[in-house]
């Protein structure tokens, strides 16, 4: 048989594309190129959009992709273009607005048709090889477009201006409807504390009081939604808020979508138990989580939720970290079937535990995780979880979960290296190595504020170093690219979110540091993400300047899905830079970027999780924690006082730290104490007297909170 000559894909940057390569399938990249071959032959576009650690993406390459008859089907009809949906946001969110526009519904893999012109007609996700259940074959679909494009030619085009008209419409009536208003006579057009206390009543309606979350199937981690509710209720001392998080960490934590040998989180859950995950670990959402349950210990004491945390940071640097930053996810499949990797059957848990010392062990194991004979997956494997008894409620505060505690936490701390050493021993899924900024400004933030709460200095240097990597390798003449892949460069240039989320990442590593050069560099990302994206009064997800093939609509969307929109991580800075430097700009800007959130809090809060966040935080001033002193300012971020402020459990809580001329506004005018760093606790223009002792700042501070 004659080896498959590699296509277009094979000199890609994306391993998602290059995945492709050897398909018979004469694939293009996203490229003016693609759309000219397509106006040359006169044939429509077929678009395939997905990622590396799709499973179904995965399903449809093998079933479809690979065939050689269909291949040769889309090869006549079609020029077909792979587009990697990390890679390319801005391609993904407008196609996907028009696959939801079309059929009601969205995911991936993502097939589009279009016009030679790029305009979308006709849409769909995963298509099987065969019809199934009403559902027709890709082949069908393929020979009924072609069919169209050839015999109705006017209806497609029609259809397409239609579609077009109609999204472009939607686009700017939600541009007016999120454009930055500025607040009248000095007032706020951010989301008001009734506002917030709304969000908060609807999330608790919409709680799964029983297995944790919220709503049913599937379900995703809720790392945004979780981070407003720690923020309401360090501003309020709502008890609701902070039961409702510890409820739903302790669930998610305990169930199947934790990998309890290994730590880390897979995407979600296919049922509302956490019991049974799609495999895939994705970075933003592991760099979230460590945020979250670091948090969630400082705010009260949960040994369980500080021990998830750090094996989820020891997970990422683990098997995550690629050619200096965090690669962006890890496959469902091993050797293409999903979830190999992870479960386990009773006779494989017998097996790696042939050699332990008490005879019981494989069966205690089996009944603290759930491995069952029937399984709780495919062919009889189960998704290791701890017995769900253990996690049925959040424990006491400060209390360890009963699997965890006394003598079985010692038997499952015994037994745990050894049945991940067997573990080790099966082929590890494939790792996307690509490097997207947004994901690793996630990663900086979590990881420097993570080592500082949880006194975990060696998080503070993996943060540090991914900085160094991402800033020296992805900032090129003032501008960001939005991946890369060792040490070459995507051609897609940085959205919105990856200038927002690495500033933000940034300003959290000047404050674990003092390192100023982070703050100036983190300055001028906000300030160029203001002349970028932001058009008058409009908030866009992609430069206008952007290459390639122009788009039908430049989107600009407000609403946190799995990570948090370039628009609220934008405000997120902003609020931060505004306190820092005392500039009311910044705020200003902040406010009107948040001015979206105020429908959303009450209408769909788990879809503006990350916006009421940083709204809770600007509400509450933010307060800011000042620490000058003579010595070097790395010592000083590692200091007592430095600490005694991360340690405060405070929605939003901007550390500046440094020398008294350093280049951040706050140090200005506030003097060391008879030579001794010194601590200044702000809000707004108003100060605390200096305060010298930890102790005193601990204090300080924990007055200030709620019933303090």
């Amino acid at each position: 048989m004659e080896a498959a000559v590699p296509n277009r894909l094979a000199s890609a940057l994306s391993p998602y594309l290059r995945q492709h390569a050897d398909n018979p399938v004469d694939w293009w990249e996203w490229s003016d190129e693609a759309f000219a071959e397509a106006r040359r032959r006169d044939v429509p576009v077929l678009l395939s959009v997905g990622y590396a650690a799709c499973h179904w993406c995965h399903v449809m390459a093998h079933e479809s992709f690979e065939d050689a008859e269909t291949a040769a089907q889309m090869n006549e009809g079609f020029v077909c273009i792979k587009v990697d949906r990390e890679e390319r946001p801005d391609v993904d969110a407008v196609h996907m607005a028009a696959l939801v526009a079309l059929t009601r519904q969205g995911g991936w893999p993502m097939t589009v048709f279009l016009t030679p012109d790029g305009d979308p007609f006709h849409a769909g996700t995963y298509f099987p090889p065969v019809p199934v259940r009403g559902v027709p074959s890709f082949r069908q679909v393929l020979a009924a477009v072609r069919e169209s494009w050839v015999e109705r030619r006017d209806d497609v085009e029609r259809q397409a201006a239609s579609l077009v008209e109609y999204l472009r419409a939607g686009a700017e009536q939600e541009g007016g409807a999120y454009a930055m208003p500025v607040g009248v006579d000095g007032g706020t057009v951010s989301p008001s504390a009734s506002e917030l206390a709304g969000a908060v009543t609807v999330l608790v309606t919409e709680r799964d009081d029983q297995n944790g979350g919220f709503g049913d199937a599937p379900k995703f981690p809720p790392s945004m939604t979780l981070e407003h509710l720690l923020r309401h209720h360090a501003r309020t001392g709502d008890p609701v808020a902070l039961a409702t998080v510890r409820a739903t960490a302790a669930a998610m934590a305990s169930g199947g979508l934790y990998d309890q040998l290994g730590g880390g989180f897979a995407r979600y859950s296919v049922d509302a138990t956490w019991t049974v995950p799609h495999f895939e670990k994705m970075l933003y959402d592991n760099a979230q989580l460590v945020g979250v349950y670091a948090r969630l210990w400082r705010a009260t004491g949960d040994v369980w939720a500080r021990r998830v945390a750090l094996e989820t940071a020891g997970f990422m640097t683990r098997e995550m970290l690629a050619s200096g930053g965090f690669a962006a996810s890890l496959d469902a499949d091993t050797e293409g079937v999903e979830g190999r990797y992870y479960v386990w059957t009773p006779e494989q848990v017998a097996e790696a535990l042939a050699s332990t010392p008490e005879p019981d062990d494989a069966a205690w194991v089996a009944r603290t995780c759930g491995v069952t004979a029937a399984g709780t997956f495919e062919e009889g494997a189960s998704v290791l979880r701890l017995h769900p008894e253990a996690f049925a409620s959040a424990p006491p505060p400060g209390e360890e979960p009963e699997i965890v505690d006394a003598d079985r936490g010692a038997r499952w701390a015994r037994l745990r290296p050894v049945l991940r050493a067997a573990r080790a021993q099966r082929t590890p899924p494939g790792r996307d190595e690509k490097i997207v900024t947004a994901w690793n400004g996630l990663a900086i933030s979590s990881f420097a504020e993570a080592g500082r709460v949880l006194d975990a200095p060696h998080l503070v240097e993996v943060a540090e170093a991914v900085a160094d990597h991402v800033v020296s390798h992805h900032l090129r003449d003032g501008r960001l690219r939005r991946a890369s892949l060792g040490d070459r460069l995507a051609d897609a240039d940085g959205s919105l979110e990856d200038y927002a989320l690495l500033a933000d990442g940034l300003l959290t590593l000047f404050a674990a540091t003092g390192e100023a050069r982070w703050f100036t560099t983190a300055q001028s990302l906000v300030e160029s993400a203001l002349d970028l994206f932001v058009d008058g009064r409009h908030v866009y997800d992609s430069a206008a300047d952007v290459e390639g093939p122009p788009l039908f609509v430049r989107a600009g969307d407000p609403t946190d899905n799995a990570s948090p929109s370039g628009r609220s991580a934008l405000a997120g800075a902003l609020v931060r830079l505004g306190t820092m430097t005392g500039d009311l700009g910044y705020r200003v800007a902040a406010d009107a970027a948040l001015a979206p959130y105020r429908a959303l809090a009450t209408g769909a809060p788990r879809f503006a999780g990350w916006g009421l966040a940083v709204a809770e935080s600007l509400l509450d001033g933010p307060r800011e924690v000042v620490i000058v002193g003579d010595d070097d300012p790395r010592e000083l971020a590692a200091g007592p006082l430095a600490l005694a402020a991360w340690a405060a459990h405070a929605p939003g809580l901007v550390i500046v730290v440094g020398n008294p001329d350093g280049p951040v506004p706050s140090l200005a005018g506030r003097p060391a104490i008879g030579g001794e760093p010194t601590a200044y606790v702000c809000r707004g223009s108003s100060c605390s007297l200096p305060i010298t002792s930890a102790a005193a700042l601990a204090a300080y501070l924990a007055d200030e909170q709620p019933g303090g």
